[in-house]
């Protein structure tokens, strides 16, 4: 396997951390194809009820009281003060200390926002749907509205698809035209035709949050790319079913 810009836990890993969020104490972790049994958002009484809830409890999460989502590709955020199921939302925002929140992908982003002086966390699900309804702009105002500050705000950005493979036509291009008209053209390259384009995500979302008031010197984005490591990810464009998870908790 090749050396990932991140922290590996377990050999083979079972999950991943940032440094910049180690650094100032949130409890995290963003898994792999190697933790077995996270299920989904309708499991009850948790989508980590097996394996993969032991393991995170064991990285220093209290799986106990997650808190998660049954996303939509939407921007709606949806304040938690305790675990369980969180309605239908892609991001979660909470200030309660030791609460992990959870969010599910498979090639798409998830970004972990957190000021622990507020302290204030939220994570996000950001496909190419949610960058163009606004989903990482909601999330920091969440984060705001929660007692955060932008200048303080770390942010994090999950193992998701990159533009070396993340081909899309037309549709998609037209609605980022129409929302981000001055800014849609440098996200994307030239593809195989006039009517397709490699989209970059990681730089379009780091760009959004930048815009949002977090500076870029704060944002880990690993740029690391699921299609591209299909011995430790899942990827829905190569026809996996599997979820990852990333899942994180203000310090206690």
């Amino acid at each position: 396997m090749a050396r990932l810009p991140l922290t590996p836990h377990g050999a083979p890993p079972t999950y991943f951390t940032f440094s910049s969020l180690t650094a100032v104490g949130v409890a995290h972790a963003t898994t792999t194809r190697h933790c077995a049994g996270i299920g989904l958002a309708s499991a009850r009484p948790s989508p980590f009820a097996g394996e993969s809830g032991d393991l995170l409890t064991r990285a220093g999460l209290a799986m106990d009281r997650v808190a998660w989502a049954w996303q939509v590709h939407g921007a709606d955020v949806a304040a938690v003060d305790a675990g369980g199921f969180a309605g239908h939302v892609d991001a979660l925002v909470t200030t309660v200390r030791g609460v992990p929140l959870a969010i599910f992908t498979a090639d798409c982003l998830a970004i972990v926002l957190v000021d622990v002086e507020a302290p204030a966390l939220a994570l996000a699900h950001v496909g190419w749907r949610g960058t163009v309804r606004g989903a990482t702009q909601a999330a920091v105002a969440a984060l705001v509205a929660a007692g955060g500050r932008p200048e303080r705000i770390r942010a994090a950005i999950s193992p998701s698809i990159g533009p070396c493979c993340y081909e899309v036509d037309a549709p998609v291009i037209d609605a980022f035209a129409a929302a981000y008209p001055d800014r849609w053209r440098g996200w994307m390259t030239p593809a195989r035709d006039e009517s397709h384009v490699m989209l970059d995500l990681w730089a379009a979302n780091a760009a959004l949050l930048g815009e949002a008031g977090v500076s870029a010197a704060r944002v880990e984005n690993p740029r690391v790319c699921t299609a591209c490591h299909l011995d430790t990810f899942y990827s829905y464009r190569k026809g996996h079913k599997g979820r990852l998870a990333t899942v994180a908790a203000l310090p206690s």
